[in-house]
Protein backbone atom coordinates (compact mmCIF):
# COMPACT_ATOMS: atom_id res chain seq x y z
CA UNK A 1 0.00 0.00 0.00
CA UNK A 2 1.48 3.52 -0.89
CA UNK A 3 -0.22 6.72 1.02
CA UNK A 4 1.48 9.67 0.16
CA UNK A 5 -0.06 13.61 0.08
CA UNK A 6 0.82 15.53 -3.12
CA UNK A 7 -1.04 18.09 -5.69
CA UNK A 8 0.22 20.61 -8.36
CA UNK A 9 2.28 23.29 -7.38
CA UNK A 10 -0.60 26.10 -7.81
CA UNK A 11 -2.28 23.77 -4.98
CA UNK A 12 -0.29 23.85 -2.62
CA UNK A 13 0.80 27.34 -3.27
CA UNK A 14 -2.98 28.47 -2.46
CA UNK A 15 -3.16 26.12 0.49
CA UNK A 16 0.39 27.56 1.93
CA UNK A 17 -1.10 30.68 1.52
CA UNK A 18 -4.15 30.42 3.42
CA UNK A 19 -2.76 28.43 6.25
CA UNK A 20 0.82 29.21 6.17
CA UNK A 21 3.93 27.20 4.84
CA UNK A 22 3.76 25.98 8.54
CA UNK A 23 1.16 25.01 9.03
CA UNK A 24 0.01 23.34 5.97
CA UNK A 25 3.07 21.31 5.98
CA UNK A 26 1.71 20.53 9.39
CA UNK A 27 -1.29 18.88 8.65
CA UNK A 28 -0.25 16.73 6.44
CA UNK A 29 2.71 15.13 8.38
CA UNK A 30 -0.10 15.03 11.06
CA UNK A 31 -2.77 13.11 8.81
CA UNK A 32 0.71 11.18 7.53
CA UNK A 33 1.36 10.28 10.98
CA UNK A 34 -1.91 9.54 12.19
CA UNK A 35 -2.42 6.70 9.31
CA UNK A 36 0.74 5.18 10.05
CA UNK A 37 0.06 4.98 13.93
CA UNK A 38 -3.31 3.53 12.58
CA UNK A 39 -1.69 0.77 9.55
CA UNK A 40 0.95 -0.19 12.75
CA UNK A 41 -2.23 -0.67 15.02
CA UNK A 42 -4.06 -2.50 12.68
CA UNK A 43 -1.19 -5.31 12.51
CA UNK A 44 1.51 -3.52 9.71
CA UNK A 45 4.74 -4.21 10.75
CA UNK A 46 7.07 -2.32 7.83
CA UNK A 47 6.74 0.89 7.07
CA UNK A 48 8.58 3.30 4.69
CA UNK A 49 8.50 6.68 5.75
CA UNK A 50 9.70 9.45 2.73
CA UNK A 51 10.36 12.87 3.65
CA UNK A 52 12.10 14.07 6.68
CA UNK A 53 9.71 16.38 8.20
CA UNK A 54 7.09 13.51 7.83
CA UNK A 55 9.35 10.56 8.86
CA UNK A 56 9.96 12.59 12.66
CA UNK A 57 6.40 13.06 12.85
CA UNK A 58 5.45 9.60 12.31
CA UNK A 59 8.69 8.31 14.86
CA UNK A 60 7.11 11.04 17.24
CA UNK A 61 3.60 9.78 16.70
CA UNK A 62 4.37 6.28 17.13
CA UNK A 63 6.49 6.73 20.34
CA UNK A 64 9.83 5.35 19.20
CA UNK A 65 12.44 5.83 21.79
CA UNK A 66 15.70 3.64 20.01
CA UNK A 67 15.53 2.46 16.78
CA UNK A 68 18.17 -0.52 16.22
CA UNK A 69 20.03 -0.29 12.62
CA UNK A 70 19.28 -3.11 10.33
CA UNK A 71 20.86 -3.59 6.73
CA UNK A 72 21.18 -0.58 4.03
CA UNK A 73 19.00 -0.17 1.56
CA UNK A 74 20.71 2.57 -0.05
CA UNK A 75 23.73 4.22 1.09
CA UNK A 76 22.14 6.68 4.18
CA UNK A 77 18.88 4.67 4.45
CA UNK A 78 18.71 1.24 6.16
CA UNK A 79 15.97 -0.46 7.75
CA UNK A 80 15.27 -0.36 11.63
CA UNK A 81 14.04 -1.92 14.12
CA UNK A 82 11.95 -0.19 16.55
CA UNK A 83 9.33 -0.43 19.52
CA UNK A 84 6.17 1.13 19.53
CA UNK A 85 3.39 1.48 22.17
CA UNK A 86 1.00 1.02 18.83
CA UNK A 87 2.24 -3.03 18.15
CA UNK A 88 1.85 -3.70 21.27
CA UNK A 89 5.82 -5.13 22.05
CA UNK A 90 6.04 -6.63 18.71
CA UNK A 91 8.73 -5.32 16.17
CA UNK A 92 8.05 -3.07 13.92
CA UNK A 93 10.47 -2.25 10.55
CA UNK A 94 10.78 1.27 9.56
CA UNK A 95 12.66 3.48 6.99
CA UNK A 96 13.02 6.63 7.27
CA UNK A 97 13.97 8.19 4.13
CA UNK A 98 14.46 11.97 3.45
CA UNK A 99 13.53 13.39 0.10
CA UNK A 100 17.52 13.60 -1.52
CA UNK A 101 18.39 9.56 -0.43
CA UNK A 102 17.90 6.52 -1.77
CA UNK A 103 17.53 5.34 -6.02
CA UNK A 104 14.68 5.52 -8.54
CA UNK A 105 13.94 1.95 -7.07
CA UNK A 106 14.14 2.41 -3.48
CA UNK A 107 10.80 1.88 -2.67
CA UNK A 108 11.28 -2.05 -4.37
CA UNK A 109 14.46 -2.46 -3.29
CA UNK A 110 13.81 -1.67 0.76
CA UNK A 111 10.93 -4.78 0.76
CA UNK A 112 13.03 -6.93 -1.12
CA UNK A 113 16.17 -6.01 0.87
CA UNK A 114 14.11 -6.49 4.21
CA UNK A 115 12.61 -10.23 2.91
CA UNK A 116 16.27 -11.10 2.35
Amino acid sequence: MLVHATADSAAVKAVQAKLGVAQAGEMVERALSGIAVGLVERGVRQLVVAGGETSGAVVQALGVRQMQIGPQIDPGVPWTAVQSPACGGQTLHVALKSGNFGSSDFFTKAFARLAS
